[in-house]
């Protein structure tokens, strides 16, 4: 049976992959509250078409960070990409190169960020930072990314510590026993070091650490993981160059709003000043549609892209980044909009309370 949308590569990644590794790759923090509501989110705000208009053509083209990509539509930082596809993040950044977007490749990764650069070498490329209590290894990491051409550092600001997620303690899942971290090593030595033996993820990270970010790179900085209007204009006084608003897919803290939900008043807090991002919950080109119009300049991809990698690898990713921006072409003919410019908060309508 073709797969005709991201939740057939949903199905069939799930009948691929083992309990514990779909388990998870899907699973939520506590009663998986928020993990829902990001999608369900989207659904309830309806979109209102303008007609008559000239679509015979549509350009999806944007920009982040001032680097041209072919859709509003890239790949967020997911950790362990080989538990999907034996070649992990290779066959992902061989992806995003072939489809023109950008991809965040994980601090938690499974290739290296050598083997990354040269699977995809004219890949638009960001790297995620999870800023660990070794100051030296995020310097390290930090100087790597920035010599392998990564053209924008994204700190995750959401996990001071790691939320409760039951299937994993359920399942006994054992990351630390299995799995080898590539970065966490000098590119001169040979081996890998265990996940048990790197860093600890820094509790104490606060507002006045980023100045020392700022010191050590000439990358932008863009926080992964703002929710509210105070860290939003925080993150404009700090100096950083973008949000992702991002509530780390339902997986940190529960009960918090849907990414969606949330998207308008950062948007609002920044006016205008620093790029809004989203990642949380976009399964159509109509929730692509949707953010756009609500303040994101552009969304980025989480859980489907491991769907599309578990099913086809390279391709399978391939496929799964085609629907989506098929589908948002159609999404913008159809209420009217010929380029992203065109894109506004006028296409939305918000259920009556």
């Amino acid at each position: 049976m073709a797969l005709v949308c991201l939740t057939d590569f949903e199905a069939q990644a799930r009948q691929r992959l083992s309990k514990s590794t779909w388990d998870f790759i899907e699973g939520g923090a506590d009663e998986g509250i928020t993990r829902v509501e990001n999608i369900t989110a989207f659904k309830k705000i309806r979109l209102r078409p303008r007609y008559l208009r000239d679509v015979s053509k549509v350009d999806t083209r944007t920009t982040i960070q001032g680097e041209e990509i072919s859709a509003p539509i890239c790949i967020s930082p997911t950790a362990f990409h080989c538990l999907a596809w034996p070649d992990g993040e290779m066959s992902t950044a061989r992806a995003a190169q072939a489809a023109g977007i950008c991809y965040i490749t994980s601090t938690y990764a499974s290739c290296s960020l050598e083997n990354i650069v040269a699977a995809a070498p004219r890949g638009h490329r960001w790297f995620q930072l999870y800023v660990q209590t070794n100051q030296q290894l995020n310097k390290q990491l930090i100087q790597r990314a920035e010599s392998l051409g990564f053209k924008a550092l994204v700190i995750t600001v959401d996990v001071p510590m790691h939320g409760n997620r039951r299937q994993d303690i359920r399942n006994q899942l054992d990351l630390k026993g299995n799995l080898m971290l590539k970065d966490f090593k000098s590119p001169k030595e040979g081996n890998s070091i265990p996940y048990c033996q790197m860093s600890f993820i820094s509790s104490s990270l606060c507002w006045n650490h980023l100045s020392w970010l700022q010191s050590k790179t000439r990358l932008p900085i863009i926080l992964k993981g703002i929710l509210t209007k105070e860290d939003a204009q925080l993150a404009v006084k700090h100096n950083v160059h973008g949000i992702i608003v991002s509530n780390h897919g339902g997986r940190q803290l529960d009960e918090v709003p849907a990414s969606i939900d949330a998207l308008t008043e950062v948007a609002t807090a920044v006016k205008g000043k620093i790029e809004v991002y989203l990642d949380g919950g976009v399964r159509t080109g109509n929730d692509v549609l949707k953010a756009l119009a609500l303040g994101a300049k552009c969304i980025f991809l989480g859980r489907p892209i491991l769907w599309g990698l578990a099913c086809k690898g390279e391709h399978g990713v391939e496929e799964v980044l085609n629907i989506l921006k098929n589908e948002f072409h159609t999404s913008m003919a159809l209420t009217g909009c010929r380029s992203i410019a065109e894109i506004n908060r006028d296409l939305i309508q918000f259920p009556r309370l």
